[in-house]
């Protein structure tokens, strides 16, 4: 039955880490609170990514909540980087065990939010017919949870299942025996690449840009390790908090008090040193330099190393050249890790169509015509990713004070304040939007920083007896152009870079770098300062 003209405190929208955190801060404040989820439970962004080698890129044990003591002891996580059957109960435990579903209206979405200036409420609906008022709107609807489908001409034509790597079906797929495509060489494409491969009769890659990966030496943790994080857990939540992206894993090698930094110059060494770096390291000898990260010209020798590599390991010379990355430096897009990604190309049943050498036309009925041929094709996967950082939002009809959509504000590309707040939309709170580290980083830290600022917010707020809080438009296109600044001279702005952290994955999007790439720690800084400066950049009203 439909919530009919409900009145809370706040609007959550999405039940993943984010709105989890969220219903429990603001709940223990007093407030009255209820999140709306598309899906049939928690999780997410673990919830939805269901496909074959699915699999978190950081740490399990910075990948989890910092927030209670008691719940990072009892829980045990059981490898280096868990997969996405192991984070989904992570999230479900969390919600039995601070009872958070009450809170939580599954199988909801969210349509409208319009501000009303009357009352200074956002009005709510969904697509069951729930009427909903509440002070504040908050967006806990993740930067990667809009699935991207390109619209290829016949794929309504398709006789065989379709799927999406981030809509993966929950009872899972069997592809035994079936020839089955896959189009998109990203994250998500690399991950279930290899799994599908050992299931399938024979699988067929379609290629449009090929990405560089890491090994990810993802390995059970011993009981040994874990009581020993466990026993320094209040340690590696403050060095994560004062870290570039909040990834310490102690003794694991990822940068934290364990892992060495990388001092040396690529520049400085010679061919002969760097062949023997591969054979001794392979793909992670590049990991070493200090120079592939800043300089176009030392990133230029480490993509070398990087195709001798993929030579190394693809038996065919004709597949190792079309699996090499070039044109477009490494650290351009988000680090990929993967598990036997290139051996799986050395597989029999296994085809790479690169589309650079003739794109595709068309599905057809019986598979995908290319300009290279026509391939044959019992189902078929769509690993192309989402639209990054703004398509969540966008998602829903948000309109403030004067009917001004959320659509329209961000027409020439997304503009907050701290990625937090958008200048015309007042009481509204973005959940590691664009302009806030976000995917730059650890995502549990920066969801956690960004919920604890909302509540402590919001507090204020109550304490003053304030209304409503709304970014300046000055401030918000200073934090714009400072975005943009700390931007520069990074690779993720390099001229052959086109990723999706510029909206270049969907057609049509104005390019714009979205995440701010000055480090966690600086951002949390900043906005610790501006709330020690009474709020700065924002009109508080009575």
């Amino acid at each position: 039955m439909a919530d009919q003209n409900i009145e809370l405190d706040a609007v959550i929208v999405g039940a993943g880490f984010a709105g989890m955190y969220a219903i429990y801060r603001l709940r223990n404040m007093g407030l009255s609170v209820r999140a709306y989820e598309r899906g049939d439970d928690v999780g997410g962004t673990w919830y939805w990514n269901r496909y074959p080698g699915a699999r978190c890129d950081v740490p399990s044990i910075d990948y989890s909540y910092s927030f209670d003591p008691d719940l990072e002891q009892e829980w045990n996580w059981t490898e280096i980087m868990a997969a996405q059957p192991e984070i989904l109960a992570y999230a479900q435990h969390v919600a039995d065990r601070f009872d958070l579903r009450r809170d939580i209206q599954f199988e909801t979405e969210v349509e409208t939010a319009h501000f009303d200036e009357a009352s200074r409420r956002w009005q709510v609906t969904t697509n069951r017919g729930d009427r909903i008022e509440a002070r504040f709107l908050i967006m806990a609807t993740g930067s990667l949870s809009q699935a991207n489908t390109p619209e290829f001409e016949g794929l309504d034509t398709f006789k065989g299942a379709v799927y999406h790597t981030g809509r993966w079906p929950k009872e899972g797929v069997d592809f035994s025996g079936q020839r089955v495509g896959i189009i998109g060489t990203g994250s998500s494409g690399i991950q279930a690449i290899p799994e599908i491969a050992r299931d399938a009769a024979h699988l067929t890659v379609f290629q449009r840009t090929p990405n560089y990966t890491m090994p990810a030496h993802n390995a059970p943790l011993s009981a040994e390790y874990l009581a020993d994080v466990k026993r320094h857990y209040r340690e590696i939540r403050e060095t994560q908090r004062n870290s570039l992206v909040g990834i310490v894993a102690p003794g694991l090698g990822f940068g934290g008090s364990g892992a060495t930094p990388p001092t040396e110059n690529i520049l400085e060494t010679t061919e002969e040193e760097r062949r023997r770096l591969l054979d001794e390291e392979g793909f992670a000898a590049i990991r070493r330099f200090v120079d592939v990260m800043t300089d176009l010209t030392a990133n230029e020798v480490a993509c070398e190393m990087y195709r001798q590599q993929v030579s190394r390991v693809v038996d065919d010379p004709e597949t190792a050249e079309k699996l090499m990355p070039r044109g477009y430096p490494i650290g351009c897009k988000r680090p990929v890790i993967d598990t036997g990604y290139f051996e799986t190309f050395n597989r029999d049943n296994v085809t790479l169509i690169d589309l650079q050498q003739g794109s595709i036309e068309r599905i057809t009925e019986t598979g995908v015509q290319t300009a290279q041929g026509h391939f044959e094709l019992d189902a078929l996967v769509f690993a192309t990713g989402f639209d990054a950082m703004t398509g969540s939002y966008l998602g829903v009809d948000i309109r403030g004070p004067s009917d001004n959509t959320l659509r329209d504000a961000w027409h020439a590309g997304p503009k907050t304040y701290l990625g937090l707040t958008v200048h015309g939309f007042p009481n509204l709170f973005l959940i590691t939007g664009p302009g806030s580290p976000s995917v730059l980083t650890n995502m549990m830290v920066s969801t956690e920083q960004h919920i604890d600022w909302v509540a402590d917010c919001i507090a204020h707020m109550d304490d003053r007896q304030l209304r409503s809080i709304e970014a300046t438009d000055e401030a918000q296109e200073a934090w714009v152009e400072e975005v943009n600044i700390v931007s520069r001279g990074t690779m993720h702005t390099a001229p052959t870079c086109n990723s999706w952290y510029l909206g270049a994955n969907i057609p049509g999007k104005t390019r714009v770098f979205m995440p701010y790439s000055g480090g966690f720690v600086t951002y949390r800084e900043r906005c610790e300062e501006i709330v020690a400066a009474g709020y700065e950049g924002f009109t508080l009203s009575p």
